[in-house]
This record gives structure tokens, sequence and C-alpha cells, in this order.
């Protein structure tokens, strides 16, 4: 059976958004144009866990295609 090939722009963008509702318990990265919404108060820690989680989500993958 042929695998699927999936668009890696989606799957980033699933996986960047994936982390943020978990990490900073937000609905949406998308611009709904009202401050409130749009902007947030994030403790440096978990910025800091977050771009950890990404810069690993990033390696996994990056080792991944190498094995191919």
């Amino acid at each position: 059976m042929p695998r699927r090939k999936t668009d890696p722009t989606a799957a980033r963008d699933a996986l960047i958004l994936e982390i943020a509702q978990r990490r900073f318990f937000l609905e949406t990265l998308e611009t709904r144009n009202s401050d409130r919404l749009d902007f947030h108060d994030v403790a440096v820690w978990a910025i800091r866990d977050a771009l950890a989680e990404a810069y690993e989500a990033g390696r996994r993958a990056s080792a991944a295609e190498t094995q191919l």
C-alpha cells in the first residue's frame, strides 16, 4: 500500500498549535483583532518548556527523515 504524503507545513502548524494549547491554554493561534484574545501573560519557564518541546519535536522529525 503506498504511503500517504502529508503536508509538512500543515503537520508543523498542527504540532505548534497543540503545544500552545497544552502549554499556554490557548484556543487558537489565529489573530482575532482583540487585545484580550491576542495578548497573553506567559511565564518564562512555560515559554522555555514549550520551546524545548518544539525543538525536540524538530530533532525527532529530522532523525526520522535521515533514517528513510
